[in-house]
Protein backbone atom coordinates (compact mmCIF):
# COMPACT_ATOMS: atom_id res chain seq x y z
CA UNK A 1 0.00 0.00 0.00
CA UNK A 2 1.48 3.50 -1.06
CA UNK A 3 2.53 5.78 2.05
CA UNK A 4 2.65 8.61 -0.53
CA UNK A 5 -0.39 10.47 -1.65
CA UNK A 6 -0.47 13.98 -3.70
CA UNK A 7 -3.08 16.24 -2.47
CA UNK A 8 -5.69 17.59 -5.20
CA UNK A 9 -8.28 20.53 -4.30
CA UNK A 10 -9.90 19.85 -7.70
CA UNK A 11 -9.31 17.12 -10.26
CA UNK A 12 -8.20 17.79 -13.80
CA UNK A 13 -10.66 18.40 -16.37
CA UNK A 14 -12.53 15.02 -17.47
CA UNK A 15 -12.10 16.33 -21.89
CA UNK A 16 -8.33 16.95 -20.66
CA UNK A 17 -7.87 13.91 -19.79
CA UNK A 18 -9.97 12.26 -22.34
CA UNK A 19 -7.64 13.73 -24.61
CA UNK A 20 -4.42 12.69 -23.47
CA UNK A 21 -5.79 9.10 -23.05
CA UNK A 22 -6.84 9.57 -26.91
CA UNK A 23 -3.15 10.47 -27.63
CA UNK A 24 -1.39 8.01 -25.72
CA UNK A 25 -1.20 4.54 -27.06
CA UNK A 26 2.24 2.80 -26.33
CA UNK A 27 3.39 0.95 -23.70
CA UNK A 28 6.02 3.11 -21.60
CA UNK A 29 7.56 0.61 -18.99
CA UNK A 30 7.02 -2.09 -16.53
CA UNK A 31 6.85 -0.15 -13.10
CA UNK A 32 3.32 1.05 -11.10
CA UNK A 33 3.85 4.59 -9.64
CA UNK A 34 4.06 4.32 -5.78
CA UNK A 35 1.84 7.78 -5.14
CA UNK A 36 -1.62 8.16 -5.10
CA UNK A 37 -3.75 11.02 -5.23
CA UNK A 38 -6.22 12.16 -3.02
CA UNK A 39 -9.18 14.83 -2.99
CA UNK A 40 -11.93 16.31 -0.80
CA UNK A 41 -15.18 16.03 -3.47
CA UNK A 42 -18.74 17.17 -2.57
CA UNK A 43 -21.64 15.20 -3.53
CA UNK A 44 -23.53 16.69 -6.52
CA UNK A 45 -27.94 15.48 -5.39
CA UNK A 46 -28.71 16.16 -8.68
CA UNK A 47 -26.08 13.52 -10.22
CA UNK A 48 -27.04 11.31 -7.33
CA UNK A 49 -30.56 10.98 -8.45
CA UNK A 50 -29.92 10.63 -11.90
CA UNK A 51 -27.67 7.86 -11.54
CA UNK A 52 -30.14 6.25 -9.10
CA UNK A 53 -32.65 6.08 -12.51
CA UNK A 54 -29.87 4.96 -14.65
CA UNK A 55 -29.13 2.22 -12.59
CA UNK A 56 -32.19 1.04 -11.29
CA UNK A 57 -31.51 2.36 -7.20
CA UNK A 58 -34.33 3.48 -4.98
CA UNK A 59 -33.56 6.41 -2.79
CA UNK A 60 -33.67 4.81 0.73
CA UNK A 61 -31.64 7.46 1.81
CA UNK A 62 -28.09 5.74 1.39
CA UNK A 63 -25.76 5.99 -1.54
CA UNK A 64 -25.87 3.27 -3.80
CA UNK A 65 -23.39 1.12 -3.17
CA UNK A 66 -21.63 1.34 -6.37
CA UNK A 67 -21.88 5.35 -6.42
CA UNK A 68 -18.79 5.99 -4.67
CA UNK A 69 -16.72 4.70 -7.83
CA UNK A 70 -18.44 7.74 -9.61
CA UNK A 71 -17.27 10.17 -7.09
CA UNK A 72 -13.90 8.45 -8.17
CA UNK A 73 -13.74 8.58 -11.60
CA UNK A 74 -12.46 11.59 -12.52
CA UNK A 75 -9.39 11.10 -9.94
CA UNK A 76 -8.85 7.57 -11.89
CA UNK A 77 -8.59 9.16 -15.14
CA UNK A 78 -5.95 11.75 -13.86
CA UNK A 79 -3.38 8.87 -11.89
CA UNK A 80 -4.31 6.49 -15.06
CA UNK A 81 -3.02 9.30 -17.96
CA UNK A 82 -0.24 10.70 -15.72
CA UNK A 83 3.29 10.46 -17.26
CA UNK A 84 4.11 8.07 -15.14
CA UNK A 85 2.45 5.51 -15.17
CA UNK A 86 3.23 2.75 -17.78
CA UNK A 87 0.14 1.55 -19.42
CA UNK A 88 -2.31 3.14 -21.92
CA UNK A 89 -5.62 3.79 -20.43
CA UNK A 90 -7.78 3.02 -24.11
CA UNK A 91 -7.71 -0.63 -24.23
CA UNK A 92 -7.41 -2.02 -20.38
CA UNK A 93 -10.19 -4.43 -19.80
CA UNK A 94 -11.85 -4.75 -16.82
CA UNK A 95 -11.66 -8.22 -15.37
CA UNK A 96 -13.07 -7.86 -11.76
CA UNK A 97 -14.20 -5.82 -8.79
CA UNK A 98 -14.53 -6.04 -5.39
CA UNK A 99 -16.22 -3.69 -3.21
CA UNK A 100 -16.08 -3.28 0.74
CA UNK A 101 -18.92 -1.39 2.48
CA UNK A 102 -17.76 -0.38 5.80
CA UNK A 103 -19.96 1.17 7.17
CA UNK A 104 -23.55 2.20 5.97
CA UNK A 105 -23.20 5.05 3.74
CA UNK A 106 -26.02 7.62 4.44
CA UNK A 107 -26.29 11.54 5.37
CA UNK A 108 -23.03 11.90 3.39
CA UNK A 109 -22.57 15.26 1.63
CA UNK A 110 -18.78 14.83 1.14
CA UNK A 111 -15.64 12.33 1.34
CA UNK A 112 -11.92 12.17 0.44
CA UNK A 113 -11.20 9.82 -2.31
CA UNK A 114 -8.13 7.66 -2.78
CA UNK A 115 -6.86 6.35 -5.71
CA UNK A 116 -4.11 4.50 -6.42
CA UNK A 117 -2.42 1.14 -8.19
CA UNK A 118 -0.69 -1.73 -7.18
CA UNK A 119 -0.48 -5.11 -7.15
CA UNK A 120 1.65 -5.46 -11.06
CA UNK A 121 1.91 -9.25 -11.85
CA UNK A 122 2.02 -11.52 -14.78
CA UNK A 123 -0.47 -12.48 -17.17
CA UNK A 124 -0.84 -15.08 -19.65
CA UNK A 125 -2.25 -12.04 -22.12
CA UNK A 126 0.06 -9.67 -20.27
CA UNK A 127 -0.38 -8.35 -17.08
CA UNK A 128 -2.80 -6.93 -14.64
CA UNK A 129 -2.77 -4.83 -11.88
CA UNK A 130 -5.26 -3.70 -9.48
CA UNK A 131 -7.08 0.22 -9.10
CA UNK A 132 -7.44 0.67 -5.49
CA UNK A 133 -9.99 3.12 -4.26
CA UNK A 134 -11.07 4.64 -1.27
CA UNK A 135 -14.05 6.75 0.60
CA UNK A 136 -13.46 8.89 3.89
CA UNK A 137 -15.60 10.59 5.58
CA UNK A 138 -15.47 12.61 8.55
CA UNK A 139 -15.46 9.69 10.60
CA UNK A 140 -12.84 7.88 9.13
CA UNK A 141 -12.78 4.80 6.14
CA UNK A 142 -16.20 4.28 4.46
CA UNK A 143 -15.82 2.32 1.19
CA UNK A 144 -13.07 1.06 -1.21
CA UNK A 145 -13.21 -1.09 -3.89
CA UNK A 146 -10.28 -2.47 -6.12
CA UNK A 147 -10.55 -3.32 -9.40
CA UNK A 148 -8.39 -6.10 -11.35
CA UNK A 149 -7.35 -4.39 -14.60
CA UNK A 150 -5.50 -6.10 -17.75
CA UNK A 151 -3.14 -4.68 -19.99
CA UNK A 152 -2.51 -6.95 -23.36
CA UNK A 153 1.07 -7.36 -24.35
CA UNK A 154 3.06 -6.38 -21.17
CA UNK A 155 5.96 -8.27 -20.59
CA UNK A 156 7.39 -8.83 -16.93
CA UNK A 157 10.50 -9.72 -15.88
CA UNK A 158 9.22 -12.63 -14.18
CA UNK A 159 9.20 -16.62 -14.60
CA UNK A 160 6.14 -16.79 -15.87
CA UNK A 161 2.11 -16.16 -15.43
CA UNK A 162 0.94 -15.92 -12.62
CA UNK A 163 -1.95 -18.71 -12.26
CA UNK A 164 -5.32 -16.99 -13.45
CA UNK A 165 -7.90 -16.89 -9.98
CA UNK A 166 -10.07 -19.57 -9.58
CA UNK A 167 -13.42 -18.69 -10.47
CA UNK A 168 -15.61 -19.64 -6.94
CA UNK A 169 -18.32 -22.21 -7.83
CA UNK A 170 -22.01 -20.46 -7.41
CA UNK A 171 -22.99 -22.41 -4.62
CA UNK A 172 -26.66 -24.41 -4.85
CA UNK A 173 -30.20 -22.87 -5.24
CA UNK A 174 -29.99 -19.95 -6.95
CA UNK A 175 -32.85 -18.52 -7.92
CA UNK A 176 -34.06 -15.85 -11.04
CA UNK A 177 -34.58 -12.68 -8.86
CA UNK A 178 -35.04 -10.56 -12.42
CA UNK A 179 -34.47 -9.70 -15.81
CA UNK A 180 -33.70 -6.57 -17.75
CA UNK A 181 -33.05 -5.29 -21.41
CA UNK A 182 -29.82 -3.61 -21.61
CA UNK A 183 -31.42 -0.84 -24.10
CA UNK A 184 -28.91 -0.06 -27.52
CA UNK A 185 -28.63 3.47 -25.66
CA UNK A 186 -27.51 2.68 -22.07
CA UNK A 187 -23.95 3.22 -22.69
CA UNK A 188 -24.53 6.99 -23.36
CA UNK A 189 -26.94 7.53 -20.43
CA UNK A 190 -24.36 5.41 -18.15
CA UNK A 191 -21.72 7.61 -19.28
CA UNK A 192 -23.64 11.07 -18.80
CA UNK A 193 -24.21 10.11 -15.25
CA UNK A 194 -20.53 8.61 -14.64
CA UNK A 195 -18.37 10.83 -16.95
CA UNK A 196 -17.35 7.94 -18.28
CA UNK A 197 -16.96 8.40 -22.10
CA UNK A 198 -15.17 4.91 -23.09
CA UNK A 199 -15.49 4.73 -27.44
CA UNK A 200 -16.69 0.86 -26.74
CA UNK A 201 -19.69 1.89 -24.71
CA UNK A 202 -21.20 4.44 -26.98
CA UNK A 203 -22.77 3.14 -30.43
CA UNK A 204 -21.76 0.18 -32.47
CA UNK A 205 -19.54 2.83 -35.32
CA UNK A 206 -16.94 4.10 -32.37
CA UNK A 207 -17.20 0.47 -30.79
CA UNK A 208 -16.07 -1.57 -34.01
CA UNK A 209 -12.78 0.88 -34.11
CA UNK A 210 -11.53 -1.24 -31.27
CA UNK A 211 -12.82 -4.93 -32.17
CA UNK A 212 -16.41 -5.56 -31.03
CA UNK A 213 -19.20 -5.73 -33.55
CA UNK A 214 -21.20 -3.72 -31.30
CA UNK A 215 -21.43 -1.03 -28.17
CA UNK A 216 -20.99 -3.02 -25.06
CA UNK A 217 -22.01 -2.21 -21.52
CA UNK A 218 -19.98 -0.95 -19.15
CA UNK A 219 -18.89 -3.61 -16.22
CA UNK A 220 -19.84 -1.29 -13.59
CA UNK A 221 -23.11 -0.17 -14.62
CA UNK A 222 -23.86 -3.80 -14.81
CA UNK A 223 -22.66 -4.90 -10.94
CA UNK A 224 -25.21 -1.35 -10.08
CA UNK A 225 -27.81 -2.60 -11.78
CA UNK A 226 -27.20 -6.14 -10.49
CA UNK A 227 -27.11 -4.96 -7.02
CA UNK A 228 -29.99 -2.51 -7.60
CA UNK A 229 -31.86 -5.58 -7.98
CA UNK A 230 -30.45 -7.02 -4.60
CA UNK A 231 -30.94 -4.07 -2.96
CA UNK A 232 -33.13 -5.95 -0.20
CA UNK A 233 -30.94 -8.96 -0.36
CA UNK A 234 -27.88 -7.89 1.22
CA UNK A 235 -26.66 -6.22 4.48
CA UNK A 236 -26.31 -2.15 3.74
CA UNK A 237 -22.72 -2.04 5.76
CA UNK A 238 -20.05 -4.78 6.61
CA UNK A 239 -20.36 -6.56 3.79
CA UNK A 240 -17.80 -7.49 0.41
CA UNK A 241 -19.15 -7.97 -3.07
CA UNK A 242 -16.88 -9.28 -5.35
CA UNK A 243 -17.61 -10.02 -9.55
CA UNK A 244 -15.60 -11.07 -12.23
CA UNK A 245 -16.83 -10.21 -15.57
CA UNK A 246 -17.06 -12.76 -18.20
CA UNK A 247 -18.09 -12.01 -21.72
CA UNK A 248 -19.80 -8.22 -22.38
CA UNK A 249 -23.19 -7.36 -22.73
CA UNK A 250 -23.84 -6.52 -26.31
CA UNK A 251 -26.54 -3.62 -26.76
CA UNK A 252 -28.86 -3.76 -26.98
CA UNK A 253 -29.62 -7.39 -25.14
CA UNK A 254 -31.82 -9.05 -22.84
CA UNK A 255 -30.43 -10.16 -19.38
CA UNK A 256 -30.93 -12.62 -15.80
CA UNK A 257 -29.90 -12.21 -12.81
CA UNK A 258 -29.83 -15.26 -10.69
CA UNK A 259 -29.30 -15.26 -7.21
CA UNK A 260 -28.57 -16.68 -3.72
CA UNK A 261 -31.87 -16.13 -1.08
CA UNK A 262 -31.32 -13.09 1.01
CA UNK A 263 -28.88 -13.28 3.85
CA UNK A 264 -25.44 -12.03 4.69
CA UNK A 265 -23.59 -13.85 2.13
CA UNK A 266 -24.47 -15.40 -1.10
CA UNK A 267 -24.15 -15.64 -5.17
CA UNK A 268 -24.89 -14.18 -7.91
CA UNK A 269 -25.14 -14.90 -12.03
CA UNK A 270 -25.66 -12.44 -14.66
CA UNK A 271 -26.38 -14.31 -17.67
CA UNK A 272 -27.72 -13.71 -21.26
CA UNK A 273 -28.95 -15.73 -24.23
CA UNK A 274 -28.65 -18.95 -24.18
CA UNK A 275 -27.07 -18.90 -20.76
CA UNK A 276 -24.15 -16.67 -21.51
CA UNK A 277 -22.10 -15.70 -18.49
CA UNK A 278 -21.79 -12.34 -18.22
CA UNK A 279 -21.02 -11.75 -14.44
CA UNK A 280 -20.42 -13.93 -11.80
CA UNK A 281 -19.75 -12.82 -8.23
CA UNK A 282 -20.86 -13.34 -4.55
CA UNK A 283 -21.41 -11.25 -1.54
CA UNK A 284 -19.94 -12.55 2.09
CA UNK A 285 -19.67 -10.69 5.42
CA UNK A 286 -16.37 -8.50 5.87
CA UNK A 287 -13.03 -10.66 6.80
Amino acid sequence: MTGHWHELNIPAPLPMLFLKAALRRKISGTHLPDQGLRCLISLDPGQLAAYRKVCGFTDNGLLPVTYPHVLAFPLQMQLLTASDFPFPLLGLVHLGNRIRVLRPMGNVSSVRVGVRVDNLRAHAKGATFDLVTSIDDLLGPLWEARSEMLCRGVKLAASGPAPTPAEREPGPGLEAVANWRAESDIGRRYAKVSGDYNPIHLSAWSARLFGFPQAIAHGLWSKARTLAALEQHLPTAGVQITVRFAKPVLLPGEVRLLASAAGSSGDLQLLGKGGLQHMQGDWQPLP
